[in-house]
């Protein structure tokens, strides 16, 4: 199956062709020509009498000759390319059983902020039980991904809460233990936190910078914005604490990566305000998350809001064309050298190479799952891992999941979230159809900034380069 996106962004023509990865900046006329085609492919020959009836704005002679444009770039095999993973039973032949290589690992399921849209119920999951992991645990977990790795090198370590810096001494243990296992093991650690900031000092902030490769600092944006969602235990906002510890955490961080990542809900629809309120703070790399949640969250976005938000995420776009301090995260797409075949087709890995494990050592396809029994996979007490749940997660790529399969942005999203997927409908296989189509945008305006950025013509993916993957072996 051939498959071409055409649209329109940051005012370019733009069309991208699905299976290559190769993306084209089109002039009007020849942008109204590949529309009109559709599904392709160009035949031989001039150019149909039925095309040239229906452009009669256009002269006949350029729109043969974009017609023949247009079939050399199809022989080239940069437009209206085939399908080569279509075969159902390729995608189901997908690894199932691929060695665990993250861990997300919840020393903390207490917090001491209450945010309003917090998945994890202000930080106990729901469970009304609030605690932190023990070192017995904490050491138990990080046994068990060792185990788990098989020959993989490289493991990934994200300290995750509640609030982590909460159970700091477990932390500071924690990678001192995993260190220890490096060389014995032939393994490298690499330690991701991500935290509120209320507990930051210029110790933490010394030994964040120190031990972790990435740090995720919590801010929604605007003060205003900020303190409504994100205030502290007895009420108060929580901006005026937390960012002048950032301000200082990110000085003294050097080139090492960072980002400070905010959640935009159905009250601050103009969130590209707090895009660049992030980069006036002096903070380059910034995600704005849209909140996610069932049809009764008063918070989540829904369906009526997408227009207003496809609109704010252009506009972004074109704002973003004169930040050059500005990195923001869900606008990075490499169109000349993306992931490799499977991670296209399966994207996160929840369940199979990535889970959370939880204060009391239970383990979940990820930190989305967490306190959802029915998702329960085991515990590293008892070394048990439900390979029917992972292999319910493995399976899932963008051939087994319905919508995937006729969306132009598969490759790019590959297969969107399992997590909300399910709060949206209850289902880890279908579609939440509301963020599918912020995704869609979000690319949409990506591909726009890359064309931009390298002059127009057309750009391809030429593959992957990771050497340090346990998927295809190279």
């Amino acid at each position: 199956m051939t498959m071409v996106h055409t649209f329109t962004a940051l005012g370019q023509y733009l069309a991208a062709d699905v299976n290559s990865g190769a993306v084209h900046v089109l002039d009007k006329l020849t942008y109204d020509l590949l529309s009109l085609i559709g599904e392709g492919p160009i035949g031989k020959g001039s150019i149909p009498k039925e095309f040239v009836e229906k452009l009669p704005q256009y002269d006949p002679a350029d729109l043969e000759e974009a017609w023949q444009e247009l079939r050399e770039l199809q022989e080239a095999g940069l437009l209206f390319t085939q399908d080569d993973y279509l075969d159902p039973e390729a995608a189901m032949a997908l690894p199932k059983a691929a060695v665990v290589k993250a861990l997300c690992l919840h020393v903390s399921h207490d917090c001491n902020l209450r945010c309003k849209y917090c998945f994890a119920s202000t930080g106990d999951f729901g469970t009304g039980h609030r605690m932190t992991m023990d070192l017995e645990t904490a050491k138990k977990a990080i046994n068990w991904v060792v185990e788990k790795s098989g020959k993989r090198r490289n493991i990934e370590i994200d300290f995750f809460g509640g609030e982590p810096l909460m159970a700091m001494d477990v932390v500071k243990q924690t990678v001192e233990y995993a260190r220890s296992l490096e060389k014995t093991h032939d393994k490298v650690f690499r330690f991701t936190i991500t935290t509120n900031g209320v507990l930051l000092d210029d110790e933490t902030i010394d030994y964040v910078n120190r031990e972790m490769s990435n740090v995720v600092l919590s801010l929604d944006g605007r003060r205003r914005v900020n303190d409504q969602m994100r205030p502290t235990i007895n009420g108060k906002g929580s901006y005026e604490v937390i960012v002048p510890k950032y301000q200082k955490l990110v000085s003294k961080r050097g080139t090492r990566d960072y980002y400070v990542r905010g959640t935009f809900t159905r009250d601050n629809l103009d969130f590209a305000e707090d895009v660049l309120h992030m980069g006036d703070l002096g903070f380059r790399h910034v995600s704005v998350e849209p909140c996610s949640g069932g049809p009764d969250d008063p918070f989540a976005i829904r369906a009526e809001d997408l227009d207003r938000i496809e609109e704010e995420y252009e506009k972004l776009a074109g704002l973003l064309m004169e930040r050059q301090d500005i990195n923001f995260f869900h606008f990075n797409v490499d169109l000349a050298q993306g992931p490799c075949v499977i991670k296209r087709l399966r994207g996160c890995g929840a369940g199979c190479e990535y889970v959370a494990i939880t204060p009391d050592g239970d383990i979940y396809p990820c930190h989305q799952f967490v306190g959802k029994e029915e998702y329960r996979m085991g515990s590293v007490h008892d070394s048990s891992f439900d390979m029917v749940i992972s292999g319910q997660f493995a399976q899932q790529n963008v051939y087994t999941r319905p919508a995937c399969r006729e969306c132009w942005a598969r490759f790019y999203c590959s297969g969107g979230c399992s997590a909300s997927n399910l709060l949206a409908n209850g289902d880890i296989t279908r579609a939440n159809e509301v963020a599918c189509a912020m995704e869609r945008k979000r690319l949409e305006c990506a591909i726009a900034l890359n064309a931009l950025a390298a002059g127009g013509g057309e750009q391809t993916n030429t593959g992957c380069d990771n050497t340090d993957c346990n998927l295809c072996g190279r």
